[in-house]
């Protein structure tokens, strides 16, 4: 019930962009699902493992394992890779890096060693949440009533997953 909310809260908060998907959206939505199926997976292969690698092994794997892929997979499409180089996009850069890549991926194994994997995969819900936030602190973009109600349906459905 808590996941359910958790998800009617997300479909809330996006649900003024809902419209048939062109062509090219269907195949972005394809590639996250497949991410999503992807993580949950790992997820899945992390927690079942007898003798559990150490946070910092795993993120090493991980992005050993990855990096090789997506340079193959960016030279295949055809995408250009860094163009024009600016302070903005190298801070952008540095950012997807360290943040991203390493301090919050690092901090989700060790979550992953000590904590029940459902509990935890319930805060992911969040992370739309804070992404529309973070639109309307940085980019001035309104923070609408749906959006207000899909965090208190997020905010309940994490405690429900959560409580004793």
């Amino acid at each position: 019930v808590g996941l359910l909310c958790a998800f009617a809260g997300l479909a809330i908060a996006l649900g003024d962009a809902l419209r048939l998907p062109t062509l090219r959206e269907l195949r972005g939505d394809t590639m996250e699902l497949a991410a999503a199926i992807f993580w949950g997976a790992t997820t899945v292969v992390i927690k079942a493992r007898r003798r559990p690698l150490s946070p910092e092994k795993t993120l090493f794997y991980q992005l050993a394992g990855s990096a090789p892929m997506l340079l193959l997979l960016s030279w295949a499409t055809g995408e250009p890779g860094l163009t024009r180089p600016s302070a903005l996009v190298l801070g952008s850069l540095a950012y997807q890096i360290v943040v991203v890549a390493f301090a919050s991926y690092l901090a989700w194994f060790w979550l992953l060693q000590r904590y029940p994997a459902a509990p935890l995969a319930a805060f992911s819900f969040w992370t739309p949440i804070f992404g529309m936030l973070a639109g309307a602190l940085l980019l001035g973009e309104p923070i609408t009533s749906a959006l207000a109600l899909a965090m208190l349906f997020v905010a309940v459905g994490i405690y429900l997953v959560n409580r004793a």
